[in-house]
């Protein structure tokens, strides 16, 4: 009797808690499908617009002397005085450091001295050779005699010419103790102060930098080499910076400045350690805003989308099929559009699918939204800026 009387109750137990799961199941709406009366949710759209939107591939660089060089000694000596400034903006064959000159210049009085005395001999064989042979044509000396003459004369005039490049090398010596710049730069620090001696083609005096223009050296992935050769190829033979693959350079931190270059050089080999390949880019740098060995952001424009259709980018979302976004139909209702993404650039998204020019898209509050879902939709964004030529 037990045994039975716990039995009819465990069933009746399980009976009651099936009935309240059922009933409970029952009135649980479908999240697919919004109840009817549910409110409206309120949403930001902004409008899909077209217009044309360059492909970006963004890297990191570093800035680059246009030219530099490290200025050493051609002779050996003694700095006699340091007469830049660290920092200095120098033009080409301004004075930088100047080496006691003393030994030279006595090298150069020497080389003269030796000189005008060759002068004087060549000058004593050539009257002597023209009595010479004045005395043979009278019958007075044999033609040995003169042929002696005028090998004596042709010693000497060798000597001469001699003597007449070792004045010049002297002066030459002279002039390599006054270092000069090459080109307009600017200078770096001090590395070397009066009283040092320096050694032939072994110290470095300093450091000049060419910095207007200035290269932007980074380096791009493989995998978009072909496409950077065919916009390279686009701009011509004659690539001017307006018609070349252009970049945008930014100082990391301060975005609101922008630097326009253009590529010009690709290297010729792809580094098998990173599977990158070198380019390098000219920028302007006219008010000398970037420094060699700076970090800068680099844009490079590889292709330009033609009259694309853009939205925000925050429209965009992502789901178990692909991106998506939430459109608002004529009647105030969301509707899923399945869409593909291209090109990104200044916060709008290139798309590809069902969504046209003109028609709202949800910007925020989409994870409210089902599909059908009726929407209430805050004061209209300013959505994607239309450029100069879109429709």
């Amino acid at each position: 009797m037990s045994r039975r009387f716990w039995l009819s109750a465990a069933l009746l137990v399980t009976l009651v808690a099936f009935s309240a799961y059922w009933y409970g199941a029952s009135r649980t709406p479908d999240a697919s499908k919004p109840a009817k009366g549910q409110p409206p949710v309120p949403v930001s759209v902004a409008r899909a617009t077209t217009r044309d939107l360059p492909v970006l591939l963004e890297v990191v660089g570093r800035g680059e002397a246009y030219a530099t060089v490290s200025l050493k000694a051609r002779v050996d000596g003694q700095v006699a005085a340091v007469v830049f400034s660290p920092g200095q903006h120098v033009r080409a064959g301004d004075e930088l450091v100047r080496l006691d000159g003393t030994d030279f210049a006595l090298r150069v009085r020497q080389a003269e001295a030796n000189l005008g005395r060759s002068a004087a001999q060549l000058s004593k064989a050539q009257r002597d050779s023209g009595r010479q042979i004045a005395l043979r044509e009278r019958g007075f000396i044999s033609d040995e005699k003169v042929n002696e003459t005028r090998t004596a004369e042709a010693v000497i005039d060798a000597t001469l010419r001699a003597d007449r490049a070792a004045v010049d090398l002297a002066r030459a010596q002279l002039s390599y103790a006054t270092v000069r710049a090459p080109f307009a730069g600017v200078v770096g620090a001090h590395l070397v102060f009066p009283g040092a001696a320096v050694k032939l083609n072994d110290t470095v005096l300093a450091v000049v930098n060419r910095v207007r223009p200035l290269y932007v050296s980074f380096s791009v992935p493989e995998r978009h080499l072909p496409r950077l050769r065919q916009a390279l190829a686009r701009g011509g033979a004659s690539c001017r910076p307006a018609a070349c693959l252009q970049v945008e350079v930014t100082v990391p931190g301060e975005a609101s400045r922008r630097f326009v270059g253009a590529v010009r050089f690709i290297d010729n080999a792809v580094d098998t350690t990173t599977g990158t390949i070198q380019v390098k880019a000219v920028v302007a740098n006219d008010d000398e805003a970037l420094t060699p060995g700076q970090f800068l952001n680099v844009a490079l424009t590889l292709d330009t989308l033609k009259q694309a259709v853009v939205v925000p980018s925050q429209a965009i979302q992502q789901g178990p099929e692909g991106p998506f976004l939430f459109a608002v139909n004529g009647e105030g209702v969301a509707e899923v559009r399945r869409i593909g993404v291209g090109a990104s650039f200044a916060g709008v998204t290139a798309v590809s699918g069902t969504i046209q020019s003109g028609e709202q898209v949800v910007i925020d509050g989409q994870l409210r939204l089902a599909p059908g879902s009726k929407v209430q939709i805050a004061p209209e964004a300013p959505g994607v800026p239309p450029s100069a030529n879109s429709s």
